[in-house]
């Protein structure tokens, strides 16, 4: 297996082609103050439904099912940071988290 078919999408501000919002709602934002970081997607109940590595970059990116969620970042030394979120159908939340 090559290394590109090993590894995830390339993570952007701008949505990759090809995503069509009529029918997704998505999650995403740039994480700042932060070396290495990871930002996990907690549904309403505060249970863990997925989780990437953010960027070097800062970004990170969720595709999740209409409703309220929380995007928990976790970076070096410790820090946790929530934020609650609210993902509509057709659109794009977009997070800017200082930690």
């Amino acid at each position: 297996m090559t290394i590109q078919g090993c590894a995830a999408p390339e993570q952007t501000v701008a949505l990759p082609a090809g995503i069509d919002l009529s029918n997704q709602a998505v999650i995403q934002g740039v994480v700042t103050g932060a070396g290495t970081a990871y930002a996990r997607l907690l549904d309403h109940s505060g249970e863990f439904t997925g989780e990437v590595v953010v960027s070097d970059e800062g970004i990170f990116r969720f595709f999740a099912a209409p409703g309220q969620w929380t995007v928990r970042i976790i970076a070096g030394g410790g820090v946790t940071k929530d934020v609650p979120v609210e993902a509509k159908l057709g659109e794009v939340a977009q997070l800017a988290v200082t930690v």
